[in-house]
């Protein structure tokens, strides 16, 4: 379509003499683009000007789509000779302006096309201009080892695009920023200061080409003041340097300025090689609610520099600094990408539009809000480049004066009246929304009246790590009243000042908490319940306080993912770390923000024990199956790939059955197929029996090593054949004989509970297949049932004392009384299960206990495991009834069905007598009171 057939509104004429002296020169266009040209000359005498100087170039362009005049001028940039290019790119720089400015007046493109085409016409400017000046330097010999073909790629020089340029967003008079730097790779080391001094001097001639004014008009101005500490800094410097620079020095505001940052000029792969660099600057690990602080502060030195501070006022208002203007937006959306970027790659991107739609698809801000601050921008911008068109000036403030308005609404093609009105509203909108976020509501600014020993406490808090920064005091004293509040209206808040004061005193950093707690006050109230309600949770949090980020990351109360989402989130997770260290530092970080979220759900009644139980295995899995391949990749660099067909990790005991609580340790053994091999095959190759058991200390290391992201699991590794005796790994063959031949009763128990849970799958197949043919193997009933007695006995003997009211695990009637019976009803069966309920069914399935008796013990072990669930999550250990607070108290009684915890002390006590009676008289039911023997 053409220009004429795509206008959609037109401006009209604040001075209508001249806007028909300017359309006279187009009489052969449509009466629409006369009018077009008539509003925007009549409005603008910039315009008018320009349109008077082009009209005969511009005349026939605009009888084609603008998009391939605009096309035509930016491609011929590259082609312009570099004895007139100064002139050539001025006059190509004006044509585009005025083609870019009746575009935009008639609607005909929307803002994006019109900030794009722009960008575009930059890039190719400063590309040209770049090359020009620093092939004059190869031509007079002052860049070593370069030639003429050495042009295209600027001599290893490149331009980084900063700001609205790196976005694409250039507004209708910008200025550009840039920052000019060089790859000093391509040069000798004694050729590096030459390289330097002459690329300096391009710089500089580049600078002055773009900037300087003359009678063809100017291309841009030019500002490379966004470069590393410009006040010391030469205007080009080497990639190396500046990458130095940002690892050490860098500030929260250069990494802003580096999310819209974009090579644009010169060598663009050397610029995008340094950007990738700096991904680990720009995009954190962890979310950085500093960041906040940081731009908030920004704002104001900016506006109390500018005078900005007052309230909304019209005439005279700055459209890009003032209150509810273009900074505020991309100030919102900036500081969010900054803030959660690290962990969400989707928010990287330079766009302030396309960055809103990306916050709220991630559900970082609300659709609502990004919808509101994304018609806000685009209004705001075509203000702004309305004001700027006017005089070609970079202008961003409203008129001071009636006739100012009367000629912007004329531009605008409105009525003066609405258009203050609109921007009233739209100000005082994008306002509320933006100062909320950055300073989100006054702190109360009174303490609630603490106790003397209340008060004790809250006075050691400074002397504690976390608060030993002037920074992180800066922070907590906005938080603390917040928490002494909602402490304060707890059901018991002695207990828990103590358990908060033990999760402060653990921290041991506390400047990205606190900002992360002052930004989402909603996130006091989750420590509280945890202080209040888990010092386990609160000690594990105070360790790992790295894991608040997930709760705000959007996906924190979905729907659990399941197992195998899990393994392929975290292979993505781990693929994304370029070491073997750094994956493992990764695998941490991921598993212990999914542990925290299981345990919260817990906690919150969202879940109940027995799916916390199943989520805790869940995860164990996953991260066995993401952790063993990084490790055999590590080991196999030294030792070359494993021998044989591979080796199979087989999950045992809780892991087993798919049941771990929030403390679990994992029962693992690892079995390997030899397959005749003798030795593997690498730079230092290892005997077969030796590479499995080294490469099986390399997962326990994995696994159990203390990192500075904590460890995973502790390993439990005294199931394998002959257990502490036997080797870390047990070829295939030998596990089969020793199983078949030498293996006592209580090691085919365990066997009723274990499953391959990772490594080489075939193996795996063929490992379940072999235990199954085991468990299918006829058996004495009153021989098993009688070495179950005997370890009955054992573990009775071993246990000191009567167990504990609320104990969950030992003592005749418990969990693993009634475990170790469930496995023998597996084992006798014979039945695949591994979970406890379901061996039980199976044993009544097989007549081995009555329908009454497998239905009090599943009972009795739902409630146990509920119990023990609860414990480990509460305090990690056993339960003392009288140490429990109120929060607590509630999780039990929610989790059991009962009324007190006097009620359910009486029930436990009740249902583990009951489910003892049954134990006995099963085994004395089948033979196991007499036939006992020594396994």
């Amino acid at each position: 379509m053409s220009f004429a057939d795509r206008l959609t509104r037109c401006p009209a004429a604040y001075d209508p003499q001249k806007g028909r002296e300017a359309a006279d020169a187009f009489r052969d266009l449509p009466e629409t683009m006369q009018d077009l040209v008539a509003g925007a000359a009549g409005s603008s005498p910039y315009l008018a000007n320009v349109i008077g100087q082009e009209s005969d170039w511009l005349a026939p362009e605009l009888e084609r789509a603008p998009e391939d005049a605009a096309r035509a001028l930016i491609d011929s940039l590259a082609t312009l000779p570099d004895r007139t290019l100064g002139d050539e790119l001025r006059r190509a720089k004006r044509r585009l302006a005025v083609l870019v400015a009746l575009a935009d007046l008639g609607g005909v493109w929307p803002l994006e096309d019109v900030t794009g085409t722009l960008t575009r016409f930059a890039d190719a400017a400063v590309d040209a201009a770049l090359k020009s000046c620093v092939a004059a330097e190869i031509a007079r010999g002052k860049l070593p080892g370069m030639t003429e073909a050495d042009r295209d790629r600027a001599a290893g020089m490149t331009v980084l695009a900063m700001g609205k340029m790196g976005a694409g967003e250039l507004n209708y008079s910008s200025d550009i920023d840039l920052i000019c730097l060089f790859d000093e790779e391509v040069y000798d080391e004694d050729a590096y200061l030459d390289a330097r001094s002459a690329l300096i001097r391009a710089t500089r001639k580049m600078t002055a080409l773009l900037s300087e004014t003359t009678g063809e008009g100017y291309v841009f101005r030019t500002d490379l003041r966004l470069r590393p500490d410009p006040g010391v800094t030469p205007v080009c410097l080497s990639m190396d340097a500046a990458e130095r620079y940002y690892e050490s020095l860098g500030r929260t505001w250069e990494r802003a300025a580096y999310v819209k940052a974009r090579a644009c000029a010169g060598d663009i792969a050397a610029g995008e090689r340094f950007l990738e660099a700096l991904t680990p600057f720009v995009w954190r690990k962890h979310l950085d609610f500093w960041a906040i602080r940081d731009a908030h502060d920004m704002r104001l030195k900016i506006r109390s520099h500018k005078g900005l501070g007052g309230p909304i006022t019209l005439p005279g208002h700055d459209m890009k600094l003032g209150r509810g203007g273009i900074r505020e937006i991309e100030f919102f959306t900036q500081t969010r990408q900054i803030i959660a970027g690290g962990r969400d790659p989707s928010l990287r991107v330079r766009g302030t539009v396309e960055g809103l739609s990306r916050l709220a698809d991630a559900g970082w801000v609300p659709r609502d809000v990004t919808d509101t601050l994304s018609a806000e921008y685009r209004a705001h911008r075509e203000v702004e480049h309305r004001l700027q068109m006017v005089n070609d000036a970079q202008t961003h403030d409203l008129p001071q004066d009636d006739a100012g308005f009367d000629r912007l609404a004329a531009l605008m093609g409105r009525d003066v009246s609405e258009l203050k009105a609109d921007l009233a509203d739209r100000l005082e909108r994008v306002r509320q929304l933006t100062e909320d976020f950055f300073d989100p509501g006054a702190r109360p600014e009174d303490e609630p009246d603490l106790t003397e020993g209340q008060a004790e406490i809250v006075a050691r808090w400074r002397s504690y790590p976390a608060l030993r920064s002037e920074r992180a005091q800066a922070i907590f004293e906005r938080v603390k009243p917040v928490l002494l509040e909602k402490l304060d209206q707890t059901a018991d808040p002695d207990r828990t000042l103590v358990h908060l004061d033990g999760f402060l005193s653990g921290l041991p950093a506390g400047v990205q908490l606190f900002a992360l707690l002052d930004a989402n006050p909603t996130l006091i109230d989750l420590l509280i319940d945890i202080a209040g309600t888990s010092p386990a949770l609160a000690s594990y949090l105070s360790r790992n306080s790295g894991v608040f980020d997930a709760v705000i990351g959007g996906a924190f109360f979905e729907e659990w993912p399941g197992r195998e989402a899990l393994t392929d989130d975290l292979a993505r997770a781990l693929a994304a770390s370029h070491d073997y260290e750094a994956q493992l530092d990764a695998a941490r970080r991921w598993a212990k923000e999914w542990h925290f979220r299981i345990g919260v759900h817990h906690l919150r009644g969202l879940i109940d024990a027995a799916t916390a139980r199943t989520q805790y295995a869940d995860l164990a899995e996953a991260v066995l199956n993401g952790v063993w391949p990084a490790v055999v990749d590590s080991f196999a660099e030294r030792h070359g790939p494993p021998p044989g067909d591979g080796a199979a990790v087989l999950g045992m005991g809780s892991l087993g059955a798919g049941r771990l609580n929030a403390t679990s340790d994992l029962d693992l053994i690892v079995i390997y197929e030899e397959a005749g091999v003798e030795s593997s095959d690498g730079p230092k190759p290892l005997n077969t029996r030796a590479y499995y058991a080294r490469l099986t200390q390399a997962l326990v290391t994995a696994l159990s090593a203390p990192m500075p992201a904590g460890k995973l699991y502790e390993v439990d590794m005294r199931l394998r054949p002959s257990g502490k005796q036997g080797p870390v790994a047990t070829a295939f063959s030998a596990f089969r004989r020793y199983q078949a031949e030498e293996a006592w009763t209580w090691e085919h128990l365990a066997l009723t509970r274990a499953r391959p849970v990772a490594g080489a799958e075939k193996l795996g197949a063929e490992i379940a297949a072999f235990r199954q043919e085991l468990l299918d193997r006829p058996r004495d009933t009153a021989r098993v049932m009688g070495n179950v007695e005997t370890m009955r006995t054992r573990l009775a003997e071993a246990q000191r004392g009567a167990p504990g009211p609320l104990e969950a695990k030992a003592g005749p009637g418990r969990l693993q009384d009634i475990e170790l019976l469930s496995s023998a009803l597996a084992l006798l069966a014979p039945s695949p299960e591994a979970a406890p309920p379901d061996q039980i069914a199976a044993g009544e399935a097989a007549g081995l206990v009555t329908a009454d008796e497998a239905a009090t013990l599943a009972a009795t072990h739902r409630l146990l495991s509920a119990v023990q669930a609860g414990a480990r999550l509460l305090t990690g250990e056993g339960i003392d009834p009288d140490a429990l607070v109120a929060g607590g108290e509630a999780l039990l009684l929610r989790e059991t069905g009962t009324d007190s915890v006097g009620d359910l002390i009486a029930r436990v006590a009740e249902a583990s007598d009951e489910a003892a009676g049954i134990i006995e008289t099963v085994l004395s039911r089948h033979g196991g009171m007499e036939a006992r023997d020594a396994g």
